[in-house]
């Protein structure tokens, strides 16, 4: 998650308008995220930003793919899942960005707002969000939203380029590219 920031709502001059998402969204909040999730800052939470983790949210769960408008400008973005197991529906809000246009005006609130009502008509019984434990705004956002109960999650990586079996598939795979090439130019 980004840095959604505590509202000012004393700059707030704009009425923000929460809408679903549209087809015609998809490469603006794609591009905003670009520009929030960046790898830098965050390097474990941010590495999976693409063009996919939009699409897919989209096409999978559209009602709640949620963006925010300030005078018809993308002003920030919500993306969730409901996620079921067994008997208990759980609410998970997956990204959320806010423009540094529009930070400190409440467009996170709203957004939050909006989803969580959304996950309650479908009947879930908690929300979840992640973060980083090193973003901080986030943490404060999300605790003052009524979120609670943080745990530390590790992630370990390995990085397979480097693994025996990568290189054998490599080389594997150019021999067949090799082996295809070689009949193609044998054919008349």
């Amino acid at each position: 998650m980004p840095n959604p920031s505590e509202p000012n709502h004393a700059s707030h001059n704009s009425s923000t308008e929460i809408r679903e998402m549209t087809i015609d969204d998809i490469a603006l909040v794609y591009h905003l995220g670009e520009q929030l999730f960046t790898s830098n800052l965050y390097p474990s939470l941010y590495r999976t930003w693409d063009e996919w983790e939009v699409i897919g949210q989209y096409n999978t769960d559209p009602e709640y793919c949620l963006v925010a408008e300030v005078e018809e400008e993308l002003a920030g973005f919500v993306l969730g899942t409901i996620i079921s197991k067994a008997t208990w529906v759980y609410g998970y809000i997956i990204w959320l960005g806010v423009s540094p246009k529009f930070q400190r005006r409440g467009v996170a609130d709203k957004l939050v707002d909006k989803i969580v009502e959304r996950m309650i008509e479908e009947g879930a019984r908690f929300m979840l969000v992640d973060t980083d434990p090193a973003n901080e705004p986030a943490i404060r956002f999300f605790k003052r939203k009524g979120f609670g109960n943080a745990r530390r999650h590790v992630y370990l990586s390995m990085n397979l380029s480097k693994h025996e079996i990568y290189g054998r598939l490599i080389a594997y795979e150019r021999d067949k590219a090799e082996r295809v090439k070689q009949r193609r130019t044998r054919r008349p």
